[in-house]
């Protein structure tokens, strides 16, 4: 419930933002909604064994205020992005695997730059809110507190925008400070997404 309502104030945020864009007179200003995949990890730190990476989704809301229209933009994104990590060990013989489920919100605030019309580039910080974290085997699934409650990090990507409003976008995101407590790692994320503006 809490997720939801984060997501809404999100909704609301960005289409406020867009409609402030327009009455200042910036054309071109677009609202829409976005997802797809995520591959995720963390740097190895002070782990005996490098993580393995989680694969799981993020959702959310994009909007795009153009600075010079086709050419350069600004993109802020409310994302509602489950990453985390794998351990595998084997004690006694037998292999064990932790996964690590991590949920973050995240706020991408990133540079848009058009190379013509069907390719972007977008570059900037996030900023991320964990709500939600535990650890699952085979035998049980326990709510933790190891993680920090704030993710700052940098994200890069590309976009292919098709007529209508479609897009395809790619993205790496790399945290810039520790994740895992005392551990020194860091969240490094792939994303492959789908979403429409409007």
């Amino acid at each position: 419930m809490r997720t939801l309502h984060i997501l809404f104030a999100g909704l609301v945020l960005s289409a406020v933002t867009t409609a402030t864009a327009q009455d200042k007179g910036i054309t071109g200003s677009s609202f829409g909604i976005k997802g797809g995949l995520n591959y995720s990890t963390i740097t190895k730190g002070d782990f005996n064994e490098g993580p393995d990476p989680r694969t799981s989704f993020h959702l959310g809301f994009v909007g795009e205020i153009p600075v010079v229209r086709n050419v350069f933009a600004i993109q802020p994104e409310v994302l509602y992005s489950r990453q985390g990590f794998e351990i595998n060990q084997t004690v006694l013989g037998t292999n064990y695997k932790t996964e690590y489920k991590l949920d973050y919100i995240n706020v991408p605030v990133l540079a848009k730059i058009y190379l013509g019309k069907a390719i972007s580039i977008e570059a900037g910080p996030q900023f991320g809110l964990k709500i939600g974290e535990k650890y699952e085997n085979d035998d049980s699934a326990v709510e933790t507190n190891d993680v920090n409650d704030f993710d700052t990090a940098l994200a890069a990507g590309l976009s292919f925008n098709f007529t209508g409003g479609l897009f395809l976008s790619g993205r790496f995101t790399q945290s810039l400070n520790e994740v895992v407590k005392d551990s020194g790692s860091k969240n490094q994320v792939f994303q492959a997404g789908i979403g429409i503006k409007f």
